[in-house]
């Protein structure tokens, strides 16, 4: 499948790999991406031999944020793509709807939108030489979309110190605050990444997907309408032949041939 701006790769199931595939413009993110990237998850999503999506950026950069040069109305012209352009609302709800675990293998610096778009992903690892920051603040511009997936993340008072200041910080502090999952030396990060995939992949896509998307759903919900969502999808988990065979195989002391239903 060709894009304009990303690549595709589910040539290696169980992983699934999208690139933000414009390194001469630090993977910029505009309405063209973001309907590629939408179109591709939902290949991934409907491929039924893919259980984990890994998403990075090609060179030395993850995503340097949205496309200045769109916004100015100075943005590059299209290639050939099956994808149409949407709205960061629509790729961030598509993210969380998607079913299937998001990994962002962070490579270099993660900024403005392009953080964002990292901590749409499910989990993180990055290169520990990798920076993360909301820089609008310093072009005038202020981080209004991706405010809703970072303050999920970190709290408000880190939230709010990294936007009014625009400061970058190191993958060290981005794993304390928790922001990303891990940092690895960047030698090691397409393994640890690999390691990680591979190991959610044996799950149950069944539970993972409910999982997934109980979580999301229920993350701004008041706790007793919570509880109650969540019990309704705790018997649509035990009703899955996956749980009747994660069960037997625990019992038969065996590895579960998961059926994804």
């Amino acid at each position: 499948m060709s894009y304009a701006t990303i690549l595709y790769d589910d040539e290696n199931p169980p992983v699934a790999r999208i690139t933000l595939n414009r390194p001469d413009k630090r993977n910029p993110i505009g309405p063209l991406t973001n309907g590629e990237l939408i179109h591709a998850l939902t290949a991934a999503a409907e491929n039924e031999a893919i259980r984990v999506i890994v998403l990075t950026g090609a060179g030395k950069v993850f995503s340097a944020g949205g496309d200045l040069g769109m916004m100015s109305g100075k943005g590059d012209a299209a290639g050939e793509t099956p994808a149409q352009p949407a709205s960061l609302v629509a790729l961030l709800t598509k993210m969380h709807e998607v079913g299937k675990p998001i990994i962002a293998m962070v490579n270099g610096h993660a900024l403005a939108g392009g953080m964002g778009l990292m901590v749409a992903c499910d989990l993180v690892v990055a290169s520990d030489a990798a920076t993360f920051g909301t820089t609008e603040i310093k072009v005038g511009l202020w981080p209004m979309m991706i405010t809703a997936e970072i303050m999920r993340n970190i709290g408000r008072k880190k939230t709010l110190e990294l936007m009014l200041t625009g400061t970058r910080i190191d993958a060290a502090e981005a794993v304390r605050i928790g922001l990303i999952n891990r940092a690895v030396p960047a030698e090691e990060l397409e393994a640890a990444t690999g390691k990680l995939a591979a190991e959610i992949a044996e799950r149950s896509p069944a539970a993972v997907a409910l999982g997934l998307r109980a979580y999301y759903r229920t993350q701004d919900m008041e706790f007793g309408e919570a509880l109650r969502h969540l019990e309704g999808e705790l018997g649509k988990v035990l009703a899955l032949e996956d749980a009747a065979e994660g069960i037997a195989a625990f019992f038969q002391k065996r590895k579960p041939n998961w059926k994804g239903r």
